[in-house]
């Protein structure tokens, strides 16, 4: 196979500067994210009920910063699938990703028929 193109056709050189961008993307929004919660950590000042506003707005970053970590871990899994030669074949079934796939989700190391890993 050409060591340019994954199994799929897809440019590895694009592939791996997208999910580079995207990977710089995602460590930024987790350091920001990080920086907010820290900043939030002052205590609760005001009405009674004002620390429960506060501990459901801290619940919340905390699923949306859990959300975004996974998806940062499957873009390093795709960059590792670039290192290994495994890119555009699907970590569970084994068969091609679909190339329309791949320019949409450059990070998807699963086929659309197989279910997502989280």
């Amino acid at each position: 196979m050409d060591q340019s193109a994954d199994a799929s056709g897809i440019d590895l050189a694009w592939l791996a500067g997208a999910l580079s961008a995207k990977r710089a993307e995602i460590e930024a929004e987790l350091d920001l994210m990080s920086r907010l919660t820290t900043d939030m950590n002052g205590g609760t000042h005001g009405r009674p009920g004002d620390g429960t506003s506060v501990t459901v707005e801290r619940l919340t970053q905390v699923a949306a910063y859990d959300r975004v970590g996974l998806l940062l871990s499957d873009v390093i899994r795709a960059q590792v699938k670039i290192t290994d030669g495994t890119v555009g074949y699907c970590d569970r079934c084994g068969e091609v990703i679909q190339p329309a796939r791949l320019r949409t989700l450059p990070w998807a190391t699963r086929c659309v028929t197989c279910p997502a890993a989280h």
